[in-house]
């Protein structure tokens, strides 16, 4: 197949499993833009179910192909901060990123963002890890039978990403004004939890996202200092991980970063 029939096997795969969507997805023009925007929107919104071996076949390699097209990122290539060679400051999108684990900031259901195309981070890796990513952390929440709590760590397999792992943390929400010293306490515990699990999946490379700061509210400054705080004193007590990517996507982000790693 090539890019176009890949595209619209899909589709149309998705669209007899979820025929609801039908009337909404005949509104999405046919250029090829639109027909992937149509097929990402519909990953989204598609409960964890299993797949057909077909069409994990054809996802796999629609995904594979894109992830290299978009240029993969070598993390351990990249130069290290002034200050310590073991932490990184890389702004880009963390789906390209190739270490040993990223780090993804979840909701508590922990299946990623069911919002079509949303912007999140959760999103975004969920749509370019592939469809495998939902069913395996399905598994993980009908095995513990209840929300994630704020300030623990999970790692999956990362599928059709670069890197190896994802590691789900789930950060406190901060809907107004500054947050609490409690809810700073589980900021830190997720940066330590994240370390922690990825040390114990044999992680030597770590990519952490700037963790509650989007969606979830928490102030850039104070989250970055927890961050670089919890992430410098980790390396510290645990040497299992080498090194550290703070990724970024913003300028704001990256200036706030640069000034705290000094």
């Amino acid at each position: 197949m090539d890019r176009r029939e890949q595209v619209q096997y899909l589709n149309q795969t998705l669209l007899a499993e979820m025929p609801q969507y039908r009337e909404q997805a005949e509104a999405f023009p046919v250029d090829a833009f639109s027909q992937r925007r149509l097929l990402r929107s519909l990953m989204n919104v598609r409960p964890p179910m299993p797949l057909a071996p077909k069409f994990l076949e054809v996802q796999d390699a629609l995904l594979s192909a894109e992830r290299e097209e978009k240029g993969v990122v070598n993390g351990d290539a990249l130069p290290p901060t002034a200050g310590d060679p073991r932490l990184v400051l890389w702004q880009g999108d963390i789906t390209r990123l190739r270490a040993d684990a990223i780090v993804d900031a979840d909701n508590s259901a922990l299946l990623g963002c069911f919002a079509p195309c949303h912007g999140c981070i959760d999103n975004a890796i969920h749509t370019f890890a592939g469809m495998q990513l939902r069913l395996v952390c399905d598994e993980l929440m009908r095995a513990q039978g209840h929300d994630e709590p704020v300030g623990r760590a999970q790692v999956t397999s990362a599928f059709n990403l670069p890197s190896r792992f994802v590691v789900h943390t789930v950060g406190p929400q901060v809907p107004t004004g500054e947050p609490t010293a409690a809810q700073e306490e589980q900021l830190a515990s997720c940066y330590r939890a994240s370390l922690d699990a990825a040390a114990a999946a044999g992680v030597a490379s770590l990519a952490c996202c700037c963790i509650s700061t989007g969606e979830f509210r928490f102030p850039r400054e104070r989250a970055a200092r927890i961050a670089v705080g919890e992430v410098r004193a980790g390396l510290a007590r645990d040497e299992r991980i080498e090194r550290v990517v703070f990724n970024v996507f913003g300028d704001e982000d990256e200036r706030v970063y640069r000034e705290v790693l000094g």
